[in-house]
């Protein structure tokens, strides 16, 4: 009889155990009757009727933080570009994600990365890097509408990241060293051609001070030799003279130009003066 009441007792608080369910706080548990969907139980304290009730599914009802893996897509102008996105979802009726789904976790994944290939296909790809609030808007709009029949809310989703991919960075870059090397070159024609001209503009200017030089020398030997025939008239002597002046003068000249290594004489110079000046001093007036 003893092990009767005891054995009462134990089915009983084992019925009082089973039919008892504390539901913590941020978490519904799905309750089936007789492997049919029956209630769902909120946080607290719950009843159920034991061996007929069972617990099927606890289902958080805080937010949830879904990692979306990257993948390729291709935008609208052939570009392959690497994009990645993160989704925050919220389970409002969890009877529905347990239910309408096999598995709400990677359907949505699923529609985040069908979706965004869809919206960076339409797109071409400077587009695509610089429109991420756009994308994230239409990201949001095309898949809220197929997680709500789940019972789900998204509460955002973010674009991580929207990159080129290894060979597209790589084509960039020589793109961009060919761009900067295409700039410097034409930065150091410009320059040269830019030099050549002040080069050109000022042999010009020195041609031209000569010429004007040259007008002037020429004016004053002009000169020169008007004032010269004048004083000379018929006579030859202050000519001879001046024919002679000149000559040292050249000479002299010659020898001490930079240029000039070697300076030829005529070998009868010294009789050449002398003759020179015998012919003057025969051809002047005896007083």
């Amino acid at each position: 009889m003893f092990y009767l009441i005891v054995v009462l007792v134990v089915l009983v608080l084992l019925t009082l155990f089973k039919s008892v369910k504390i539901v913590p706080q941020g978490y519904k548990w799905i309750i089936q009757r007789l492997g049919k969907y029956h209630q769902t139980l909120e946080p607290g304290l719950n009843f159920i009727i034991p061996f007929v009730d069972s617990v099927a599914y606890k289902v958080t009802t805080k937010d949830i933080v879904l990692d979306i893996p990257a993948q390729e897509v291709i935008t609208r102008d052939n570009v392959v570009i690497i994009a990645n996105a993160v989704a925050y979802i919220n389970i409002v009726h969890p009877e529905r994600a347990v239910y309408g789904i096999e598995d709400y976790e990677q359907g949505i994944r699923n529609l985040v990365q069908t979706s965004l290939r869809s919206i960076i296909g339409d797109m071409d790809f400077d587009n695509a890097l610089s429109s991420r609030d756009q994308i994230k808007a239409t990201l949001k709009q095309s898949i809220s509408d197929d997680i709500a029949d789940w019972g789900i809310t998204l509460k955002t989703v973010e674009i991580q990241d929207i990159s080129p991919s290894p060979t597209m960075q790589m084509a960039m870059e020589e793109q961009a060293a060919a761009e900067r090397q295409r700039r410097a070159t034409v930065t150091k024609a410009d320059g040269q051609k830019q030099a050549a001209i002040l080069e050109a503009d000022g042999r010009l200017e020195a041609s031209k001070r000569d010429a004007q030089a040259q007008v002037v020398l020429a004016r004053g030997s002009e000169q020169s030799i008007r004032l010269i025939a004048e004083a000379v008239g018929e006579q030859q002597i202050p000519l001879l003279y001046l024919l002679g002046e000149q000559y040292i003068k050249a000479m002299t000249d010659m020898a001490k130009s930079s240029n000039a290594k070697t300076v030829v004489l005529p070998a009868d110079i010294l009789n050449t003066v002398k003759g020179m000046m015998g012919e003057v001093g025969d051809k002047m007036p005896k007083s």
